[in-house]
């Protein structure tokens, strides 16, 4: 087991991190940036560096400064969390030879299917099930408007490199498609260093759901079930669930273990992602690959009672799973709602200080979060302040003990979405399990922000 651990991130993730390393009986180290000083990662953490200004490029992306971190504190691994260089290859390229352990998959498998094309390929390949599209990147306009003739419209263009949406275009008739061309790759390029652009069939009202999977490195591989990630806006998700109420125990099975063969296919370790559009009948698609936890991991965690982070910690030390297949049980129905620091309405970021915070507990409730009265809510970082997971036996008691959580929460001093999101749970649609990735669409913002109030 590891003596030592850096957290190359900060706060909720960090501290999530920091809790299982407590429980392992492993030091930790916190690196932050001087916007971070006092927060609550820091102050948790058994050591502590300062690893520059607030601005990310020059702190917790800064792959220098962070191996420089983990070699003057001694740390014998690295976890990176989720965002910034969670998804790096270059960092656990670096990792690698400086002989410090990457919590994560190895440095081949990120780069292979953190290129979308590449992933498309090697999912093919493993029996996985894609949507119409093309190959790879797109050499020219007249590739893309030939393979769009093939198969229909509408398609969607989308960026090799990345996600969240950048560099990514709905095409739904040929003459839109080589203004959607160029834009895409001026916006992938701009976003990611990279502007090839890929192609494939548009599927209009589709739910999104991901399979969890854990895999060590004697080619054993599990999957923890599926999440439902529909409700989302600008492609960042709101709202998560598991199990999905599309899923079937029989569909669960089969996509579990399609994905659990696949992840082997690619000598996949560590905790990862397989994401999915689903269509109306039923079928899966394969999107993506995150190689990394991600923010909902708790919801996946209430229903199998498995500790990830832990598992993950376990993984990198060279241990098998904890855990068979025929082991991993499924129990009630588990909620996530991210609470950010947004007006409800307009979107607008409200960034500032929180001058009381409370969220209650009770049974079935947990929050993870870095907040607490007084700290303050960076504009230089993501807006989500916390998450807060709510099961229950079932998705009925689920909703009821999430909504109970959230009407009785306080933040005082910024706007949150917990407006929002007792609006969702409320909304007839969601509570008959009717979802898809346009559900958002009917909260487009309509009036201007409304003067700052006491609480949310």
């Amino acid at each position: 087991m590891f003596k030592k651990i850096l957290v190359a991130n900060r706060g909720e993730i960090a501290l999530r991190i920091i809790f299982a390393c407590r429980e392992l009986g492993i030091k930790t180290v916190a690196v932050y940036s001087e916007a971070d000083e006092s927060s609550l990662h820091v102050r948790f953490a058994d050591q502590d560096i300062c690893i520059g200004p607030a601005r990310s490029s020059e702190s917790y992306l800064n792959v220098p400064a962070i191996i420089s971190a983990a070699e003057i504190t001694g740390a014998d691994a690295i976890h990176p969390g989720y965002g910034f260089l969670s998804e790096s290859a270059y960092l656990a390229e670096v990792c690698e030879a400086c002989h410090i352990r990457f919590i994560g998959p190895d440095p081949h498998v990120i780069r292979l299917l953190g290129d979308k094309a590449k992933a498309r390929r090697a999912m093919k390949k493993a029996g996985v099930p894609m949507l119409a599209g093309s190959d790879g990147p797109l050499e020219s306009e007249d590739k893309a408007l030939k393979i769009a003739k093939d198969i229909g419209y509408p398609v969607i263009l989308k960026a090799v490199a990345g996600g969240g949406g950048r560099g990514m275009r709905i095409v739904t008739a040929a003459s839109e498609l080589p203004h959607a061309f160029k834009t895409a790759q001026r916006e992938a390029e701009a976003a990611f260093g990279v502007g090839d652009v890929y192609l494939e069939k548009y599927l209009e009202s589709p739910r999104h759901v991901e399979f969890q999977i854990l895999g060590d490195h004697h080619g054993n591989v599990i999957h923890l079930g599926e999440r439902e990630c529909s409700i989302q806006r600008r492609h960042q998700k709101l709202l998560e669930e598991s199990p999905s109420v599309a899923v079937s125990d029989k569909l669960r099975r089969k996509m579990g273990g399609l994905v659990a063969d696949a992840a082997r296919a690619v000598q996949y370790s560590n905790a990862g992602t397989f994401e999915f559009l689903m269509d109306e009948k039923g079928s899966f698609y394969f999107m993506e690959v995150n190689t990394r936890i991600q923010v909902e991991h708790p919801v996946t965690e209430m229903v199998t009672g498995i500790d990830i982070v832990k598992e993950q910690i376990r993984i990198a030390t060279g241990e098998r799973l904890s855990f068979k297949q025929s082991e991993v049980t499924f129990t009630g129905h588990a909620i996530e709602c991210r609470v950010n620091a947004e007006d409800p309405f307009t979107f607008v970021p409200s960034p500032g200080v929180i001058h009381a915070f409370s969220v209650p507990g009770g049974p079935g409730v947990r929050v993870d979060t870095a907040a607490h009265s007084e700290c303050t809510i960076s504009p230089h970082y993501d807006s989500m302040i916390a998450k807060v997971i709510a099961h229950g036996r079932d998705r009925q008691e689920a909703i009821a003990r999430m909504k109970r959580t959230l009407e009785m929460t306080v933040v005082e001093g910024i706007r949150t979405t917990i407006p929002l999101h007792l609006r969702i749970l409320n909304e007839p649609d969601f509570i008959a399990g009717r979802l898809n990735t346009h559900f958002m669409e009917r909260y487009q913002p309509k009036v201007k922000a409304e003067p700052l109030a006491d609480t949310a």
